[in-house]
């Protein structure tokens, strides 16, 4: 597995010139993926989508384990890079473009969870993230819990929000609000605290991912300033 994400990747020293590549059984298995979701995938299935049989792909890689993990790295991509950004933009522009990644491939979110071996790509995201934080007066055990509780908020909202194929459907917060709606029409006297909240609430909100990332960088912001002040 580490090999196949870390290579280099040396096309099989025998037998006629390789047909296929690792890249290219990669991007077939995230076409099936992006169609039809992660439970889609399976070597036969991709053997199938190149035109070549079950048992070539061995050649290449040894199961479904080991492309998913291949597969993963190559649809997560590597982030921007945001060297003049302030420490919260770069931050918030990491996470939001972090969300961006899992809504054009959503089978990421249940393929980069669990144990497994960590891609290129993959770490590169985590190095961008504590980048940004970096030069902010958290310890480095501080900056990597901050980038964890960001992605774990953009991860919270896009299993919420996205339509996954094969999968869950998205539900948005205006979806929400109309089922609250529907409900306290005839039960607001059972849940006062809902029934009061909804009377203040504005059209078309869908703030759950900037209303949280906002707080969120208000807690690493207030830390900041703390470490500030005791530096001086």
């Amino acid at each position: 597995m580490t090999e196949l994400l870390w290579g280099p990747h040396q096309p099989p020293s025998r037998g006629p010139k390789p047909a296929m590549t690792l890249d290219g059984i990669a991007r077939a298995a995230i076409k099936i993926a992006d169609a039809e979701g992660l439970d889609a995938v399976s070597m036969q299935r991709v053997a199938g989508e190149l035109s070549f049989t079950k048992m070539s792909l061995y050649r290449y890689v040894p199961g479904k384990a080991e492309l998913v993990a291949v597969m993963t790295d190559l649809a997560i991509g590597t982030p921007a890079d945001y060297p003049l950004a302030e420490w919260r933009e770069a931050l918030t522009v990491w996470a939001m473009d972090l969300y961006a990644t899992f809504g054009k491939h959503p089978w990421l979110l249940q393929s980069t969870v669990g144990r497994r071996v960590l891609g290129p790509n993959e770490l590169s995201w985590m190095d961008r993230g504590v980048q940004a934080v970096q030069n902010t007066g958290l310890t480095g055990g501080e900056q990597l819990d901050s980038v964890l509780v960001v992605t774990g908020h953009i991860r919270t909202i896009a299993q919420q929000s996205l339509t996954v194929p094969g999968g869950t459907t998205g539900v948005t917060e205006d979806h929400i609000t109309a089922a609250l709606t529907e409900i306290l029409s005839t039960q607001a006297d059972r849940f006062p605290g809902l029934a009061a909240a909804m009377t203040t609430l504005e059209g078309g909100q869908n703030q759950g991912l900037s209303f949280g990332l906002d707080r969120i960088l208000d807690g690493l912001e207030a830390l900041i300033q703390t470490r500030v002040k005791r530096a001086r």
